[in-house]
Formats: structure tokens, C-alpha cells, sequence
């Protein structure tokens, strides 16, 4: 089973421990909604790492089960359970739940979180909903598909081609029809920070690493070939460009476990925008539709 479906059965699983659910089957008024939404809220997020680091080790360590040392922080304690304790690992871990929380609620998993919240579903039912959209290949899967067209670059050209060999495989992609992963961005329309944020974490850390060096090397070469095509809004990098690597050179190489930790970050966005709509008392969402004489109206 997916990593991903297994955290998604077991957010669910964990439903019948709501705090709002109990709250609102007991009549409480809506102005305290939020009082019990936010328990249920932080509850999961406390939850989450153990969950994860569970499906971890079940999945790809023979069962064997970690444990965080007492007072750990979240992503301390997430690594310990995972069965890794290097600093500069756990100082990654840190930047890496913040940098993908949520950095704009448009995004499908975020929306998706919030969309489910607005009917008062309980956050378990609303992250479990949110995860769903996670694991789609457009969205969630995107570091994991940079990872292997960096390394299919390097397996084609091996680790340090030059220039000329970088932007003949990128124009070559295109050709193909294929997109060259983790390049353009539906919102931003300049390098995303969290990028540069992580390439500084690189800098710092993994310098003379090949492939974090390639990373490096993509900037200066492929936004100036998609830009020549004039079809890309946005040329530049986008944080799945650099995550997914930072993880491989650590260790975790485990390509389908990388959703699982983009989802225990995003928990902390997601369930906290959901709390501040319960907070405010946001109606639920109703989107709205349109007739196919208004399309044949409307687009040419």
C-alpha cells in the first residue's frame, strides 16, 4: 500500500477522537466552534510525525519502531522516530516543515482542506481530504519527480556534464513534449524563496555534493532555453527543485515516502487556516457553476 493512502487510512482512523465532533453532536454554539476545532487541530499535528515515521518504518525498515527522545522538538523528534539523528538532518527538517506548510491557500491540498472544513467537518476529515489531493502528480509528487530527472541527467551525461550537455538534454525533453519538472509556478512569477532558501541550506552543508551541484547548474541554464519558447510565464525554480534532493543526500531515498513528509508539514498550514475559519464563522463554500450556453458565450 502507498505510503501516502496509509497515512491518509490512518488520519481517518483517528477521527473518532474528535474534540469538534464530540462538541458539536453535544449542541455547543457556533461562537465556540473554534475552541474544539483547534484541539482537534493541534492534537493531529501531534500526532502526525509518530503516524508517519510508523508508515515509515513499517514500509521500508522491517517494522522496527524509533522512539523521540524526551522534550524533542517536532522535527527532532520526526527523525528520531524515522531512526536518524544528525543535526544537520534535523536542522533540514526544520526548515523543511515550515518551508512547505502552506504557502498560499490556492493550491489544491490546502483548498481541498479548507473546502471539506467549511461543511464542519472535523480536521481529520478535512486533512485526510487534503492529503488526497497531495498525493496527485501535479501537485504533491512534484520533488520526487525532479529527483528522477536529475539523476536520469546524470545517468544520461553522467555527474558533471558541461553547459552544452545540460541545455541539449533540456531542449531535448522538450521536444519530446515533456516538461522539464520543477520549473515554472502557477502563483509566483520569480525564483520562489523557499528555492533560494534551501540552496543557501546546500551551500552551507553539502557544497561538493554532484547532484546538489547540478541543482545549481539547472538555474543557469534552463530558464533561458523555456524562456526562449515563449510559452512559459514563469522560467524560474520552484521549491521542488531543491527539496528533494537535500533528502537524498541525507539518506532518505525513499522516493515515495517524500509525499508523506510534504503532508506532516502541510498540516501545520492547512489545519491552522481551518481553525481561524471556525474562528470567523466562514459559511461553507459553494462554487459556483455555469451552462454550456455560457461557455459557447464566453470562449471562443
Amino acid at each position: 500500500m502507498h505510503p501516502m493512502t496509509q497515512l491518509s487510512i490512518s488520519v481517518l482512523s483517528l477521527q473518532k477522537y474528535s474534540e469538534f465532533h464530540k462538541a458539536y453532536s453535544n449542541g455547543i454554539s457556533k461562537q465556540k466552534y473554534w475552541e474544539s476545532y483547534y484541539e482537534d487541530a493541534m492534537n493531529l499535528m501531534a500526532k502526525l510525525p509518530k503516524v508517519a515515521a510508523m508508515i515509515y518504518n513499517n514500509t521500508y525498515k522491517g517494522g522496527v519502531q524509533n522512539q523521540a527522545q524526551p522534550g524533542a522538538h517536532m522535527a527532532e523528534g520526526f527523525a528520531q522516530m524515522m531512526g536518524y539523528n544528525d543535526k544537520d538532518l534535523i536542522n533540514l527538517l526544520c526548515h523543511y516543515l515550515v518551508l512547505h506548510s502552506d504557502h498560499e491557500g490556492g493550491n489544491v491540498s490546502a483548498h481541498a482542506v479548507q473546502l471539506v472544513a467549511s461543511a464542519l467537518s472535523d480536521a481529520y476529515y478535512s486533512y485526510s481530504a487534503g492529503l488526497n489531493g497531495l498525493a496527485g502528480p501535479l501537485h504533491g509528487l512534484a520533488n520526487q519527480e525532479v529527483l528522477r530527472w536529475l539523476l536520469d541527467v546524470q545517468k544520461t551525461l553522467g555527474p558533471n556534464p558541461t553547459d552544452q550537455q545540460l541545455e541539449k538534454f533540456v531542449r531535448d525533453t522538450l521536444a519530446a513534449g515533456k516538461v522539464v519538472p520543477g520549473y515554472g509556478h502557477a502563483v509566483l512569477r520569480e525564483v520562489d524563496p523557499r528555492y533560494t532558501i534551501q540552496v543557501k541550506f546546500g551551500d552551507k552543508h553539502l557544497p561538493d555534493f554532484e547532484l546538489f551541484k547540478l541543482v545549481k547548474q539547472c538555474l543557469r541554464i534552463i530558464p533561458n532555453v523555456l524562456k526562449e519558447t515563449g510559452k512559459v510565464k514563469n522560467p524560474w525554480p520552484n521549491v521542488d527543485c531543491s527539496s528533494g534532493v537535500l533528502l537524498y543526500y541525507y539518506g532518505i531515498r525513499e522516493f515515495d515516502f517524500y509525499t508523506v513528509m510534504f503532508g506532516v508539514s502541510r498540516a501545520i498550514g492547512t489545519l491552522t487556516m481551518a481553525t481561524w475559519a471556525r474562528v470567523y464563522g466562514l459559511p461553507i463554500e459553494r462554487p459556483g457553476s455555469v451552462t454550456l450556453d455560457w461557455i459557447k458565450t464566453h470562449v471562443n
